[in-house]
């Protein structure tokens, strides 16, 4: 009589909120902070800055609105379900709020490049509910639409639309590059099939790119010095004694290359 069912007093196992909190793609802090440090570097602003935590409130709502949107599509309502709604919640009014005091605080508008973005970020959206953020195309959507980023910061504080949209050309060039290489890279390291060459083109023609904005004068040598650097990078990576490099140290290697993507950038605007 005294006996209890052990099954029926076991305690719930604890919710693990990082995995639920925080985007599980590494690189994904790296293409969001790219736009936001060269955006406040070339025109730091009150509303720059509340535009970048608003970006950063879109960007952390990702993966708890995956989670949610999971356990519903499967009928299923789990502890964690609750927590993802909660942090969705969250992230969503810091959005918000953050969109709110830019537009307050904005003395030009900045909208253009957000409605051109958003056909990205719907694509991105599509595949991340499908449980297909990894796809190709939801990588390079997601890249092209978070690189917009730096185009809203700098309008707001005055530039304008076209300097913008060479901005977001620039960074949008390095995001794509970026993911096609490192995707053929783990590919052939885990001895997959894989062709070199869409890397390399890729690279190659990001690289003719901004040379003609260097013949108009839009950009000056640093600009091409990095690009050309990656394209240097992307040869050397893709080369069979390169692939051995454990990957978490290929992922460091990119966030450096961002970084110095960011800085030619920076000093190689005319």
């Amino acid at each position: 009589m005294q006996q209890h069912n052990s099954a029926a007093t076991t305690k719930p196992a604890p919710v693990r909120l990082r995995p639920i909190a925080l985007p599980v793609e590494h690189g994904g802090w790296s293409m969001v902070g790219a736009p936001i440090a060269l955006g406040l570097w070339l025109a730091p602003s009150p509303a720059g800055f509340w535009l970048s935590l608003a970006a950063l409130g879109a960007f952390l709502s990702r993966q708890p609105l995956k989670l949610a949107v999971g356990d519903y599509r499967r009928g299923k309502r789990y502890p964690r379900t609750v927590w993802a709604e909660r942090f969705v919640l969250g992230y969503g009014a810091i959005t918000l709020i953050a969109v709110g005091m830019a537009w307050w605080y904005a003395a030009f508008p900045f909208w253009p490049p957000i409605i051109l973005a958003v056909p990205f970020a719907v694509v991105q959206l599509f595949f991340d509910l499908r449980k297909q953020s990894r796809a190709l195309l939801a990588e390079l959507a997601g890249a092209i639409a978070i690189s917009a980023l730096t185009a809203v910061i700098v309008m707001a504080a005055g530039w304008t639309l076209w300097s913008a949209l060479g901005l977001w050309l620039l960074l949008s060039l390095q995001a794509v590059t970026a993911i096609v290489y490192v995707r053929i890279r783990l590919r052939l390291a885990h001895n997959e099939p894989a062709h070199r060459a869409p890397a390399l083109l890729l690279h190659l023609a990001a690289l003719v790119i901004v040379a003609g904005l260097l013949s108009i004068g839009w950009v000056s040598w640093p600009v091409l010095l990095v690009f050309a650097f990656l394209f240097l990078r992307c040869w050397i990576g893709l080369l069979p004694r390169s692939l051995a490099t454990p990957t978490p140290l290929v992922g460091v290697q990119e966030v450096i290359v961002t970084l110095l993507v960011v800085v030619g950038v920076r000093f190689g605007l005319s």
